[in-house]
């Protein structure tokens, strides 16, 4: 369980192909902290910690999760959102995530709105998520409230702090992000579903 509030940037020190599975080793200021077996929200993804050397620790991505994802266009040197499971007792400040990406998205705009920026979004509807307008959205990992909701899009705003700490900072229009819908809201839909 995370809350979509990033502790680190990481950055891709080598990716390596082995079958259906992705090695991803990445150099963080965190790595002295995390020990083998413990999980870590990369771009919201929830990965399984299998090795540690040095100041870089490598999870394992399998082909499913490399299918729903944008892990599998990951790079060398690129940068990662972290997150640590959070630990029982400790401040909820974003929102429970799981760490299970429901599908990505595509940025479609950008703006600058003199010292925010407002980032859209557009994903495929036939999945049959759904967002609200001030409900809660997780995008890279980052814990977000949505202000703008359309059937297919939807557009988030952006502080300077998120902004700087995160991959916001290099995201542009046709990057490819992950998506986790609130994890609430889908228990709802799915009840709602069922009633009808």
């Amino acid at each position: 369980m995370f809350t979509g509030i990033i502790e680190d940037l990481g950055t891709i020190k080598s990716l390596n192909r082995e079958g259906g599975n992705l090695h991803i080793t990445v150099q963080s200021s965190i790595t002295n902290e995390l020990k083998i077996d413990q999980s870590v929200a990369h771009n919201g993804v929830c990965l399984t910690v299998v090795g540690i050397e040095g100041d870089t620790y490598t999870v394992t991505a399998i082909q499913e999760t490399l299918d729903k994802t944008n892990l599998a266009l990951l790079t060398q040197n690129e940068d990662v959102n972290i997150e640590r499971a959070m630990k029982l007792g400790d401040r909820l400040d974003g929102h429970i995530v799981q760490g299970h990406v429901d599908q990505t998205a595509i940025c479609i705009d950008k703006k600058d709105e003199n010292g925010s920026w407002i980032f859209t979004f557009e994903y495929d509807r036939s999945l049959n998520n759904i967002t609200i307008e001030k409900g809660s959205i997780t995008i890279n990992g980052v814990s977000l409230t949505v202000v703008h909701s359309q059937l297919n899009s939807f557009s988030v705003a952006i502080i300077p702090y998120t902004f700087n700490h995160t991959t916001f900072k290099s995201l542009n229009i046709g990057d490819t992000i992950n998506l986790e819908f609130d994890v609430i809201g889908k228990y709802v839909k799915r009840l709602n579903d069922l009633r009808n």
